[in-house]
């Protein structure tokens, strides 16, 4: 055992505190990838068992058992019946939660029931009280032949415990909770003839489940062994109730629960925040205060950081060797890094609010709540998840409709969700907003600006109920669904757990738009910085055409005929017919196509465009510099209130991100799809910024 790594599988029903349990092991030694193949999210970390021995953590997703229904859950199966997996675990440690232990050990048994050392953890231990329980471990232990870790990860204990069970994982018995032949004796007695040397269990899972393990093809089995796909749901039903019984006889004896005892004020707790009226007011009460927070409190960091980079450019101007690396440093690189770096603090804060809310179990009964509404518009509460989560990124959350069943509710969730407001959005929102919205308040604490940030937010989440209402009825196909929600029990959010949540999430963001931003700023500056003969001949045209002109009126004409016939000066104009009736000059045209790369993309592009058109050595932030943009004939601002009102409808509706096309091609395995959603959603918005320009200036 001296330095050796034991693999570890975290398995468990969503909502037992998984994540909470793979925080406590792992800390911040973490990464987040994908399965090989797919879009299913892999997360692993490295957890220190001993002074010479590592657990290598594999999270897998949450499943309620090993009868798939999802792609989510079939990567569970396959990993615990592939031995040849480089991931597949010397040991399981399957995560319970205290109040639903009947339901939990269902996913237990099946695991136990393929022969893998299985660790039970029964979790949120600090609750028993609470609730009036009692649990006997060294029955349960007995009956159930494993190990148990009482463990609270909001009280941090029974970690330590954990790992010392995980370090003696080879001591756990493998013993099957149920005997699989007594399912169906006579069909399972010819499984067990033909395959000698196979579990019997793996070969019921292959012919159930649409996976394949070891050297055994599935259609050799199946066509052996078929049956008719009732039959076979008439046996799967069956295990299930005889793992229900075994569990039944287990807990009779190993648990005890007086109701008496419960001080428990969660029915009543949800009666008021599932309300039919109240509920939504709660909620939309709730969305206020966020967007109300995320401009009050991040104002002070965001200035802080807009005067940093205008600091940093202005030194790296002054103090460098005059030349075309430090123009591309002081000009290019970072105005277009602090274009991205300035939005941290808002995108920071969006997702420790959405952190808090998952954390508290809050987001469940909003996914409750709203339901009701969803069936109106061809949707069900399910759809929910996706619509919310997609405040953060498009992308995960396509990737999260996997976990619906029908294929037409999850084809329009896919379909609608990038209308949903999401952070890259947040950027060029925050910049636009303090541009053309002034700082009033309303009774002493309602902001404007926070009021129009939250407005736009519930009109791209009702753009994205009003086309899914649509495509409900065009979309011509008809399935059944049945919509099943956890709720779990109100938990105060614990602080570990959404430090490293927001941690990750906003490195992640930072990282993906950053490497995104400086590729796009080094391009942009050439582009800006260099064109054809006119552009090299700028200053003794600028001279010839202006002799009166005093020499920074010369320097100021010579660098904005520079940048107008640079190679990007051409093709903003090229484009300007175009963008010119939504009130756009050729520099937002510029901004508006690079940023179909990402939406975020859209400040730093101006960021960079007009620090390449500038002489000044002054610190002039990003800000600023958009604020003292002027059309050089009318000399107007660029960014008065008719453009940038059209600026922010564009983007509420504009499909402006390739990775989420993308992604959805990917996940309805079709370009058919992604073509329409750019096509529908960029006309569409083409069009309201058109009205709207059309009518406010």
């Amino acid at each position: 055992m001296s330095n050796s790594i034991i693999k570890v599988a975290l398995i468990g029903n969503p909502n037992v505190g998984k994540t909470s349990v793979f925080n406590q092991l792992t800390g911040l030694n973490q990464q987040v990838g994908n399965y090989p193949g797919i879009t299913v999210e892999k997360k692993q970390g490295i957890a220190k068992i001993s002074n010479d021995v590592k657990a290598k953590i594999i999270d897998l997703p949450g499943t309620y058992s090993l009868n798939a229904s999802s792609i989510d859950e079939n990567v569970v199966i396959e990993l615990l019946l592939n031995k040849k997996d480089e991931d597949f675990p010397d040991v399981a440690v399957v995560v319970t939660e205290v109040e639903n232990l009947k339901r939990n050990l269902l996913l237990f048994t099946q695991i136990k029931d393929l022969e893998i050392p299985t660790i039970l953890v029964i979790n949120m231990a600090d609750r028993m009280s609470l609730k009036g329980i009692e649990l006997d471990i060294d029955v349960l232990e007995r009956e159930l032949k494993t190990k148990i870790a009482l463990v609270s990860s909001r009280k941090k204990t029974g970690i330590d415990k954990l790992k010392q069970l995980i370090l003696k994982y080879t001591e756990i018995p493998t013993d099957a909770c149920l005997n699989a032949s007594s399912i169906d004796p006579e069909y399972f007695d010819k499984l067990r003839r033909a395959f000698p040397n196979q579990l019997l269990y793996k070969l019921w899972l292959v012919i159930t489940q649409d996976v394949n393990f070891l050297n055994l093809e599935r259609n050799e089995i199946k066509s052996s062994f078929t049956k008719s796909h009732s039959d076979l749901k008439r046996l799967q039903q069956k295990e299930t109730i005889k793992r229900y019984q075994f569990i039944n006889d287990t807990l009779k004896i190993g648990q005890k629960i007086d109701p008496t005892k419960a001080t428990d004020f969660r029915a009543r707790l949800d009666r008021v925040l599932t309300h039919k009226i109240f509920g939504y007011l709660i909620f939309f009460g709730i969305l206020l205060l966020i967007f109300q927070f995320l401009f009050d409190w991040s104002s002070i960091p965001m200035d802080f950081i807009d005067e940093t980079f205008a600091n940093l450019s202005s030194f790296a101007k002054t103090n460098l060797p005059t030349g075309k690396f430090t123009d591309l440093v002081s000009d290019g690189i970072i105005p277009g890094i602090g274009g991205i770096v300035i939005f941290i603090p808002q995108i920071a804060f969006l997702f420790l609010f959405i952190s808090i809310l998952e954390e508290s179990g809050y987001m469940s009964r909003v996914v409750f709540l709203m339901d009701k509404i969803m069936r109106r518009f061809g949707l069900s509460g399910k759809s929910v998840v996706p619509l919310i989560s997609g405040t953060a990124c498009a992308i995960p959350a396509i990737m999260g409709t996997r976990n619906i069943e029908n294929w037409k509710e999850r084809l329009i969730t896919i379909l609608v969700t990038p209308f949903t407001t999401c952070s890259a959005r947040l950027p060029v929102y925050a910049i636009l907003i303090s541009l053309i919205i002034p700082e009033k308040r309303y009774f002493g604490f309602l902001s404007l600006q926070g009021l129009t940030l939250m407005t736009l937010y519930l009109l791209g989440f009702g753009m994205a109920i009003l086309s899914a209402y649509i495509l409900n009825k065009v979309l011509k196909l008809n399935c059944k669904s049945y919509f099943v929600v956890e709720m779990p029990s109100y938990k105060i959010p614990m602080f570990k757990n959404v430090s490293i949540n927001v941690i990750e999430k906003t490195k992640a963001f930072v990282a993906g738009a950053g490497k995104i931003i400086l590729a796009l700023s080094v391009v942009l500056w050439f582009l800006g910085s260099h064109g054809p003969s006119s552009f090299n001949d700028a200053e003794k045209i600028i001279v010839e055409t202006n002799p009166n002109a005093n020499a920074e009126q010369l320097e100021d004409k010579i660098n904005s005929y520079k940048l107008e016939n640079s190679y990007i000066g051409i093709m903003g104009k090229t484009i300007e017919p175009l963008i010119k009736p939504l009130g756009y000059d050729w520099k937002i045209g510029v901004a508006v196509v690079s940023s179909f790369a990402a939406r975020e993309v859209f400040v730093g592009t101006l960021a960079t465009i007009y620090s390449v058109g500038s002489h000044s050595e002054e610190e002039v932030t990003i800000k600023n510099r958009m604020a003292a943009e002027v059309h050089p004939t009318t000399r107007t601002k660029v960014f008065n209130f008719a453009t940038g009102v059209s600026l922010l409808l564009f983007y509420a509706f504009a499909m402006q991100c390739i990775s989420t096309l993308a992604i959805v091609k990917k996940e309805t395995n079709s370009w058919k799809w992604p073509i329409i959603q750019l096509v529908v959603m960029s006309g569409f918005a083409y069009v309201v910024a058109l009205t709207a320009f059309q009518i406010l200036k």
